[in-house]
């Protein structure tokens, strides 16, 4: 199949909607304006594609849970935006663009991200956004999310990554600033298209080891492009994370070993779907699409 072909029209699907949701957003303008600055300025949309591909493989039309997916974007964006504070990460790029904060200030910034993350469960609890869906799955599918978003996932491994600062690496500390951090919402992102469908516990099973081991690989290459990539092409300052002593892959097993660990969590990812009867190609292409990117 042609990847490529594949993430451009799921993107352009949840881009589509995102067009049409905004609409309805009113005053004030200017937080209107830095939730669709951040929320458009670029990125593959890959979590929402992961979940629109694992509907798909559990024989669903991935067209019935765009807003659903799409509401995964906004969580993700919400994080960057959090993320690239001067509290945070103090970063002034984000995909080749001034961060937020740059543009409209730390206070509107901050307000721009709690509006994604809340507005993302808005539409997450609202059944008529997917008729198709039946009421008990997505209440399931947002809780899924929600763990992966708080305190149980995303912000307690963004927490440790901050607390871990030019400390020395090491691998309990390691995989749980990664598992949480970045794997947490990759692996619901797959696990959510799964639980809208009303898959079999079976398949579901097999979708959240996938979306785990996917997660931990797009970490790792995420890793090693902080050490290897260009500032112009990864959209963010190269070398940041060792200027600022992260807790990275690299830093703990060099670039080689981080390759090869990369390469063995992929396989993981795809050896997972062998246990889903259906149309999995999209998501082992993205598996190995993944591991190859160079932004």
């Amino acid at each position: 199949m042609d990847i490529n072909r594949y993430l451009a029209d799921r993107k352009n699907a949840v881009e589509a909607f995102f067009e049409q949701y905004f609409r309805k957003v009113g005053r004030p303008v200017v937080l209107r304006e830095a939730m669709l600055y951040s929320l458009n300025a670029g990125g593959k949309r890959i979590r929402p594609v992961l979940c629109l591909a694992s509907y798909e493989a559990c024989g669903g039309n991935s067209d019935e849970i765009v807003p659903y997916a799409a509401a995964l974007e906004f969580i993700h964006t919400y994080s960057l935006i959090h993320d690239d504070l001067p509290a945070m990460d103090d970063d002034d790029l984000r995909r080749g663009k001034p961060t937020s904060h740059k543009v409209y200030g730390e206070a509107m910034a901050i307000l721009a991200g709690d509006a994604l993350l809340t507005e993302a469960f808005v539409m997450l609890t609202d059944p008529l956004l997917g008729p198709a869906v039946r009421p008990d799955n997505l209440l399931r599918a947002a809780g899924e999310i929600a763990r992966a978003s708080g305190c149980r996932g995303m912000v307690a491994g963004q927490a440790q990554d901050m607390l871990s600062e030019n400390s020395e690496p090491d691998e309990e500390t390691l995989r749980f600033i990664h598992r949480h951090k970045t794997a947490a919402l990759l692996r619901a992102s797959v696990t959510a298209g799964a639980l809208l469908y009303g898959g079999a516990p079976g398949v579901i099973d097999a979708m959240d080891r996938y979306g785990q081991n996917l997660g931990l690989a797009f970490q790792v290459v995420d890793d090693i492009l902080d050490v290897e990539g260009d500032t112009e092409v990864i959209g963010k300052p190269a070398g940041s994370d060792e200027k600022k002593k992260k807790m990275t892959y690299p830093r703990m097993y060099g670039l080689d070993r981080s390759r090869d660990m990369a390469r063995a969590f992929v396989a993981d990812a795809v050896a997972a779907l062998d246990a889903v009867p259906l149309a999995v190609d999209p998501l082992r292409e993205l598996a190995f699409h993944l591991l190859g990117r160079r932004h």
